[in-house]
């Protein structure tokens, strides 16, 4: 079972460590002590309560107001645009995540996208690649 110190439960939910201990200390999340007599909390615990926290916290909202069957939709600031005459390189700050989108710079101009317009960026792939930090490390 995968269990993580209060350290790292707090990088992997953008928090400081006394915001986590202060979540345990309030019962929001549950924590046990490992071998050493450390504060930690169990993986599936860490996952379950930032999924509760992720749809708890405010979200800009999609202004698009269209329907669709992606469902991951991240609303944010256009950063940065890199064009040619064919191609462009779109950068989003959306939250915490960037967002790298290649598109026609034909494309660019008919959204008329500049550095700060509000976009949305949509994502709908047939393959996610996942990665697991290696033993030991």
């Amino acid at each position: 079972m995968t269990h993580f110190r209060i350290g790292q439960a707090a990088t992997l939910l953008a928090v400081s460590d006394d915001t986590v201990r202060r979540w345990i200390d309030a019962g929001a999340l549950t924590a046990t002590t490992d071998d050493a007599g450390r504060a930690v909390v169990e993986g599936a615990v860490l996952a379950a309560f930032a999924r509760d926290q992720a749809e708890r916290s405010p979200s800009a909202e999609d202004p698009s107001g269209i329907g669709r069957s992606a469902r991951n939709r991240f609303v944010g600031l256009v950063t940065a645009i890199v064009s040619d005459t064919v191609m462009s390189q779109v950068e989003m700050q959306c939250g915490p995540h960037r967002v790298v989108s290649l598109m026609s710079t034909e494309a660019v101009r008919d959204l008329q996208l500049e550095v700060g317009s509000l976009a949305v960026a949509v994502v709908k792939a047939t393959t996610v690649i996942v990665e697991t930090p290696r033993s030991g490390r």
